[in-house]
């Protein structure tokens, strides 16, 4: 390196423009870590924005005609001039050709374009609502690029968010992500470069997010990349304590012949700042809590009446009078004896483990071994639904819960109404949590899929994470900040906004969730729709789409604890906070689209209506939002004010004043002079945000340039 500098130095004195830019580039160079994670950054990528209509100057792609199957043309072009006079067609220029090349094309066949080394200025547009939490903050659900979103962010929770949750695409080779709007496929001699430059980016800007002084990043990985993530994070969030915990997420394991089963998958806790992992009870000794029951019923697809795994003995009647005690258990069945075929008991109902579709289950136990544990009140009566197959709910305790009753460190401080006890562990003691996971809540069949079924059915998604996995990971770092904000920018189909909600009912908290997911279909239906003659922002397209089919529905789901057909669901959840999925959650969420605006039309207010969510956010995500340009020229709503015109700051002032819990002031003037003699007069609660300044230039850099 001294050589060059020596070189540069000769080269000073002919050409001093030319020693600049090898200084220049001499500097990029030696910012590398030669020690560190060296991989190819590949040029940034490119979004397809179907939805945003086609403006001179844009970047666009040439789309194939409808039904064709021939690939897309992933070449750049402008838009140098759109025909007048009603023609749709746009006379283009090729980008970074070597040949010029210019071509006319019919403006349904375009689609812009906008690379990740371009500035951006976000809007949104609200897509629905749902509000059970009264003044509780919303979570918001933001369906764009997650690059693009997390553009967003910069500007509303810069510095502000105290958790991050990702479960990043895996790189498997098979069609799981898209660089640049192609499948990486696994036979791609750079896809773990690619997939490390599309991370950093991403690792870049949610580091500006994360709250410097306490915070944490967990993200999820499997063996494909995580040696490589974890010099990525070390690189990134250089003096931060960075930890793995190996998790079970497959307790059977994935067969994979000649190869290891896998069962288990990687978490990296990056701890930003004082972050400090939180202990937890002890399962075995955990104080002043009921003792936990099981139900019954098994819920796993193997133990189906008729399956090996269930036996011929776990399936038999329990009759509950009507005052919901158990009077007998029965006898087994067998599997080809119908349950009709049982023996009547007067004024009793015969209950068998049957799901709400009809399947016969088995119940947890054989009937001997419950009886011996009815005896002593360790089985429990639930939930009457005598419109349900299975109607009554039956809980027990597990031979563990009963051994820590019997040893003395729980006690029964009561009997409920159908005999069952009433028992409460006697001490309180916490524990560090090992960094390996051997937790049946943490099954991804089982919290994960079966859990999405129950909430949204018929609609599949591969691969969901346990809800009681991401709550877990999650409580350890935000179990004693009730008013955590947390982000998942890979958000899929919205566990970790559910396991927010778990966390806010166990303890009355108002944590609030942003979630950000693109509305990217399915390879397979991808395939299927481009042959049926779609395209991307056809309606007929976009209602498939992850966002759309499955993000948003999920977490109104499990809000109202309604299926989207507005049938109660009607299972319960388990593991440290057990009650039916029907009763929802208090909660309110909102759902938005990523609008691309222009800067002049910040400026002058024409962008206001989608801007205006933004303004919102910033201010928490909590009550009222103004929604138009005020036309007294200030409005101000539940936690911000905003003024438009300078010569109403007077009223605007005292309306201030006198409203409880602002947090923030917008105020829009090209003069700093006023701005700052409005700010002076603000109560000190409140924070003074000069618009659209502050807007447009924490937007006008490019945020995608080469790391």
């Amino acid at each position: 390196m001294s050589r060059l500098t020596d070189l540069v130095s000769q080269v000073r004195a002919k050409d001093p423009g030319m020693a600049v830019d090898l200084e220049r580039e001499f500097a990029a160079l030696s910012s590398r870590l030669p020690f560190g994670l060296n991989f190819e950054r590949h040029r940034p990528e490119a979004v397809e924005l179907p939805l945003r209509p086609v403006r001179t100057g844009d970047k666009v792609r040439v789309l194939p005609e409808r039904g064709s199957t021939t690939a897309s043309d992933h070449r750049l072009w402008r838009v140098v001039k759109i025909a007048a006079g009603g023609r749709k067609v746009a006379d283009l220029q090729l980008l970074e050709a070597a040949q010029a090349e210019e071509k006319s094309v019919p403006l349904p066949n375009l689609v812009v374009v906008a690379e990740f080394k371009d500035t951006i200025y976000p809007g949104l547009v609200s897509t629905g609502k749902v509000e059970r939490g009264g003044d509780k903050p919303y979570h918001t659900v933001i369906n764009a690029e997650n690059f693009h979103g997390l553009n967003a962010l910069t500007w509303t929770h810069r510095g502000k968010v105290d958790a991050i949750y990702i479960d990043p695409p895996y790189n498997s080779g098979a069609k799981d992500w898209k660089y640049n709007n192609d499948y990486v496929e696994e036979e791609d001699l750079y896809r773990h470069s690619k997939w490390l430059a599309f991370m950093e980016r991403r690792l870049l800007l949610a580091r500006e997010l994360l709250n410097p002084a306490e915070s944490v990043l967990i993200v999820t990985i499997d063996e494909k990349e995580y040696l490589r993530l974890g010099l990525l994070l070390d690189q990134v969030f250089r003096g931060s304590v960075i930890e793995m915990v190996t998790t079970v997420v497959n307790p059977r394991g994935r067969h994979r012949p000649g190869r290891f089963s896998r069962s288990d998958e990687y978490l990296f806790v990056v701890m930003v700042g004082t972050a400090t992992v939180g202990k937890e009870a002890d399962p075995d000794f955990g104080g002043g809590t009921n003792v936990p029951w099981r139900t019954l019923r098994r819920s796993d697809a193997a133990s189906a009446r008729g399956k090996p795994k269930g036996g011929a003995a776990q399936f038999y009647p329990i009759y509950v009078n009507a005052s919901g005690r158990i009077v007998e258990i029965g006898e087994a069945l067998p599997h080809n004896v119908a349950r009709s075929k049982a023996p009547a008991r007067r004024g009793c109902t015969a209950v068998f483990p049957i799901r709400e579709n009809g399947v016969e289950m088995n119940w947890g136990l054989t009937a001997s071994s419950l009886r011996a544990i009815h005896e002593k009140g360790f089985v429990r009566i639930g939930r009457h639904t005598p419109e349900m197959p299975q109607q009554w709910e039956i809980s027990y305790l597990t031979s563990g819960k009963i051994e820590d009753i019997e040893s003395g460190r729980a006690s029964v401080v009561g009997h409920s109404p159908d005999g069952s006890v009433i028992a409460q562990y006697v001490v309180d003691k916490l524990k560090t949590p090992t960094s390996t996971w051997v937790r049946p809540s943490h099954n991804a069949e089982t919290g994960g899929t079966l859990v999405l079924g129950e909430l949204l059915p018929g609609r599949a998604f591969p691969f969901p994470k346990s809800l009681y996995a991401v709550e877990d990971a999650l409580r350890f770092f935000v179990g004693a900040k009730p008013e955590a904000v947390v982000l998942d920018f890979f958000a899929g189909s919205g566990t970790t906004a559910h396991a927010v909600m778990r966390l806010n009912r166990q303890d009355g908290g108002s944590r609030q969730c942003i979630s950000v997911t693109n509305n990217e279909v399915t390879a397979s239906e991808h395939k299927k729709l481009r042959e049926d003659g779609f395209r991307p922002g056809d309606s007929e397209w976009e209602q498939w789409g992850i966002c759309d089919f499955i993000t948003k529905p999920r977490i109104a789901a499990a809000t109202l604890g309604k299926t989207p057909d507005g049938e109660p669901i009607n299972e319960n959840y388990e593991f440290t906070d057990v009650f039916p999925m029907s009763e929802g959650f208090a909660e309110n969420a909102e759902f938005f689209t990523l609008t691309y605006e222009t800067p002049v039309a910040v400026s002058h207010q024409v962008a206001f209506a989608r801007i205006a969510p933004l303004l919102w956010m910033r201010a928490g995500s909590r009550g009222s939002r103004i929604e138009k340009v005020p036309t007294a020229g200030w409005a101000v709503a539940d936690a911000y004010a905003l003024l438009t015109d300078l010569d109403q700051a007077t009223p605007f002032l005292k309306a201030v004043r006198k409203t409880a819990d602002l947090s923030i002031a917008y105020i829009v003037t090209d003069d700093e002079r006023r701005f700052h003699a409005i700010a002076r007069r603000l109560p000190e609660s409140v924070e003074p945000v000069r618009l659209y300044e502050s807007y447009l230039t924490n937007f006008g850099f490019a945020h995608g340039s080469e790391a």
